[in-house]
């Protein structure tokens, strides 16, 4: 009951970031699309502000996943007796909340519709950690290619300071997680860092990048 209780709280925080309304939906209308045929909500934040990010189901889906692979990655610090009892609870949150978001927003009166949605959402988690894991063992650069085909949906026309915005947001929350005590992530009180503080950490390292290799010091012959 704790483990559930508490990754309630966890799920909530991680799905806070890409939450979307559907007003059109609210009023009895049909719902707007995007360009990709997806219901089209209302968002607002960092996201979908600073980013651009469609805000669709499949948008929160993704953003969602990711602040759950940062608790993820913490929680395999628990105690390996309790690990996959914590992280199976997390994940029975989001599906929970999934299909009632499929249902409330986007009016998928059918549980079989809904249970073909939700197998295809546990086969993308299963893509996300493999994928992510991969990231955070090879590099910034491998992570950056994860987050652009999860998050960005692989568009080629997408800033790439805006995917590295990403990775250095999850890599500071990783950080700070990591600084977290077991009791207080027991407890579901977690929270995570302003996304939008990243980009001076970006800009400042893509300058220096910029800057001219140093000649070598020569080496005096003995």
């Amino acid at each position: 009951y704790v483990a559930y209780g508490a990754t309630e709280d966890l799920f909530r925080a991680c799905a806070r970031a890409g939450d979307y309304t559907m007003p059109t939906v609210a009023e009895g209308e049909e719902p707007l699309r995007s360009a990709k045929g997806e219901d089209l909500g209302v968002g607002s934040g960092w996201w979908y502000e600073e980013l651009g990010l469609t805000p669709t189901f499949n948008t929160w889906a993704q953003i969602t996943f990711l602040h759950m692979y940062l608790v993820t990655v913490r929680l395999r610090m628990f105690p390996q007796q309790h690990a996959h009892h914590w992280h199976q609870n997390l994940l029975d949150h989001y599906f929970y909340a999934a299909e009632d978001r499929m249902a409330a927003l986007h009016n998928i009166a059918a549980r079989s519709v809904r249970n073909k949605y939700l197998k295809d959402l546990f086969v993308q988690w299963r893509g996300v950690l493999a994928a992510y894991d991969e990231g955070l063992v090879k590099g910034d650069a491998v992570l950056a290619t994860a987050v652009w085909r999860n998050v960005f949906g692989g568009d080629e026309n997408v800033d790439a300071a805006a995917v590295a915005n990403v990775v250095s947001y999850m890599r500071k929350n990783l950080r700070d997680l990591d600084r977290v005590h077991d009791s207080d992530i027991a407890s579901g009180d977690i929270s995570f860092s302003d996304p939008a503080r990243e980009a001076t950490i970006v800009d400042r390292e893509a300058q220096a990048m910029k800057q001219p290799i140093p000649e070598p010091t020569p080496v005096a012959q003995a």
